[in-house]
C-alpha cells in the first residue's frame, strides 16, 4: 500500500488516514494484511462542540469518519475480514472521564455515535451527551453543549419527576453553535 504519513506504527504495523497494514504473530493472536480506507466522512462539525476549545479538558474525542468504505484483505486467527465499511476515532487527554457510555453502530444508509460521560470542568462537573446520527447523507445531532441532557433515573430504573426528558434531533445543520433552532419554537437541544 501506498501509505500516507502515519499516525502509528509499532513493529511492522502501521496506522495511517489512508489505511493499515497489519503483521502480527504473538501467541494466541495472529493478524496480517492490508487495509485501505475509502474517502473519509467527518461529522459536520467537532463533535465536542464548543468545549474542543477548552484548554484543560480531562480528554478530548474526536471522530474522524462517520462511515466509509474498506478495501483489501484482512486475517486474523485463520478468520478472513475483506471489504466493509469502517468508522474512525480518537481520544487525548491526561485521562478518560470516571464514568462514561461510548457506542457506535454503521447501519445501511447511514451510521449512529452516542455517548454519555462525568465531565469534570474545573471545580465543577456535569453529565454530559453526545449523539450523533447521519441516514442517507443528512446528520443529526443531540449535545449538552446544544441543551440536550442525559436523564437520571430512579435506582428501579424509574425517571426522576421533573428531570429533562430526551429532547428531540435537530439536523446537524439548525443545531451548530450559533445556528437558530428549527422551525421557530423552543430549542431543546
Amino acid at each position: 500500500m501506498s501509505v500516507a504519513r502515519p499516525r502509528a506504527v509499532l513493529g511492522q504495523n502501521i496506522f495511517c488516514e489512508k489505511g493499515l497494514c497489519l503483521a502480527v504473530d504473538e501467541p494466541g493472536l495472529r493478524a496480517a494484511g492490508e487495509v485501505r480506507f475509502g474517502p473519509l466522512s467527518p461529522p459536520a462539525y467537532d463533535v465536542m462542540g464548543p468545549f474542543c476549545a477548552v484548554p484543560f479538558m480531562q480528554c478530548r474525542h474526536r471522530v474522524a469518519s462517520v462511515a466509509h468504505s474498506l478495501s483489501g484483505r484482512l486475517e486474523v486467527n485463520g478468520r478472513v475480514f475483506d471489504g466493509g465499511r469502517g468508522y474512525i476515532e480518537g481520544d487525548r487527554g491526561r485521562s478518560f472521564p470516571a464514568g462514561y457510555l461510548w457506542t457506535q453502530c454503521l447501519f445501511e444508509g447511514g451510521s449512529l455515535v452516542l455517548a454519555v460521560a462525568d465531565v469534570p470542568l474545573g471545580p465543577a462537573a456535569f453529565r454530559g451527551v453526545i449523539a450523533l446520527v447521519r441516514l442517507e447523507g443528512r446528520e443529526w445531532r443531540l449535545a449538552s453543549y446544544l441543551g440536550a441532557a442525559c436523564p437520571r433515573f430512579r435506582s428501579d430504573g424509574a425517571h426522576r419527576a421533573g428531570e429533562p426528558r430526551l429532547p428531540r434531533f435537530l439536523p446537524a445543520d439548525k443545531g451548530q453553535p450559533g445556528a437558530a433552532g428549527a422551525g421557530g419554537g423552543k430549542r431543546l437541544l
